[in-house]
């Protein structure tokens, strides 16, 4: 799914966190070519992140995984802590990672990070990751990002796994849109599906969310697969 750029408003603000610094002005060339989003801040590491990110106001952090002083997990559980002093909102946390770091996706998305990009993705799937996740309306894109989703969740030790028991207090149709959002349905596909209003699609998405505590989509995607509610492949 492409998500068009916004006809107004202010640019979306970019940080980028990577260790490499033509990677981020790769990024930064991309980035900057579009009318709706700037790159703000640049960062070689997590720690000199934190640092600039209580002075600048940003929307979304491209986040790195492997870096030198504080790697993109921890930086991204302090960053999205709701206790640490910053500058305007928490920003949206997109990590950027490769698939021989499967096991540490999973991680970053449950210390808060609203999803993740292949490091390889074209320019067009990262501009589209960018504004996706700062509509605030995120969804599981592309599909290899839902099958490794699906992987992790299932090769979790159950110690670490969301109990079953954290769907009870959904209703039938809140699992429904559950399923379907695991299934990577924007809210207009699963209302086509349901046939109702999106906007009473947009109803039970944010119950769904406030009930298992997630903070997005991606979080609740993941307790969808964690608790047997979806099951890869379906």
């Amino acid at each position: 799914m492409t998500i068009d750029p916004p006809a107004t408003g202010a640019p979306i603000r970019v940080a980028l966190v990577d260790d490499q610094q033509l990677v981020r002005a790769g990024f930064a060339l991309v980035i900057n070519s579009q009318p709706d989003m700037e790159v703000v801040l640049e960062a070689g590491d997590g720690a000199q992140a934190l640092r600039l990110l209580t002075s600048h106001q940003v929307d979304v952090v491209l986040m790195d995984i492997r870096m030198p002083m504080m790697d993109g997990l921890a930086a991204t559980a302090q960053l999205t802590d709701a206790d640490t002093s910053r500058v305007g909102e928490s920003p949206r946390v997109v990590i950027l990672t490769t698939f021989d770091l499967d096991e540490y996706v999973l991680q970053a998305i449950k210390a808060g990070a609203s999803g993740f990009l292949l490091k390889d993705a074209p320019p067009e799937e990262m501009l589209t990751a960018i504004r996706t996740v700062h509509s605030g309306d995120a969804v599981i894109a592309p599909s290899s990002t839902r099958r490794l989703i699906a992987h992790l969740a299932t090769v979790l030790p159950d110690e670490q796994k969301a109990p079953a028991t954290i769907l009870d207090s959904l209703t039938e149709r809140e699992r429904e849109v559950l399923v379907l959002m695991a299934r990577g349905r924007t809210n207009s596909e699963i209302a086509t599906d349901l046939f109702v209003a999106e906007a009473t699609v947009k109803t039970h998405v944010g119950r769904v969310l406030a009930k298992l505590g997630a903070r997005d989509r991606v979080q609740a995607v993941v307790t969808a697969y964690e608790t047997g509610l979806v099951n890869p492949g379906s």
